[in-house]
């Protein structure tokens, strides 16, 4: 696709706002959100030539923001802060773990998902959108969208048993 930079710009802020709650939503972390989403709004502009159709932007970039989003997960996970351990008091290090362990399980349960299924989860619970959008986003017929992210929410379910 041929795009210049105001064209990019009126796909960008058409997307912005879906695009940080759905950061947000995984990474837990302001920063985190606006850093992984800026990172892949300059990634997206870098590749714009590799988009066929400006009618998939959205989801294009999405799934560029969901990719992401996934490295930062990984690297966090990795990356254990020891002075951050260290200062917790007990009772208050036991609650911050059940939390952090429930939010690992739950992005790992995302993260076992195809990279269709977590854009149709993602944009559905993280972007707020209805079947009919997503399948109008991934020309896909609505009724697709919705037994794919039912099987992509069963698949979660099984792994957060």
């Amino acid at each position: 696709m041929k795009c210049d930079a105001k064209t990019f710009t009126s796909l960008y802020e058409q997307a912005y706002k879906d695009m940080y709650r759905f950061a947000l939503c995984l990474t837990r972390n302001r920063q985190d959100a606006e850093d992984a989403v800026s990172e892949a709004v300059v990634s997206a502009y870098e590749n714009i030539h590799k988009l066929r159709r400006e009618e998939a932007f959205k989801s294009w970039i999405f799934t560029i923001l969901s990719n992401i989003c996934k490295k930062r997960l990984k690297r966090t996970a990795r990356e254990t802060p020891y002075e951050e351990v260290q200062a917790l008091s007990g009772m208050e290090m036991q609650a911050r773990e059940q939390d952090y362990g429930l939010a690992l399980d739950v992005r790992n349960a995302f993260f076992i998902l195809s990279e269709e299924e977590q854009t149709i989860v993602g944009l559905s619970v993280f972007g707020g959108y209805n079947s009919s959008e997503i399948a109008g986003m991934l020309k896909l017929n609505a009724n697709t969208v919705r037994s794919k992210r039912s099987r992509a929410l069963e698949k979660m379910k099984c792994v957060l048993r």
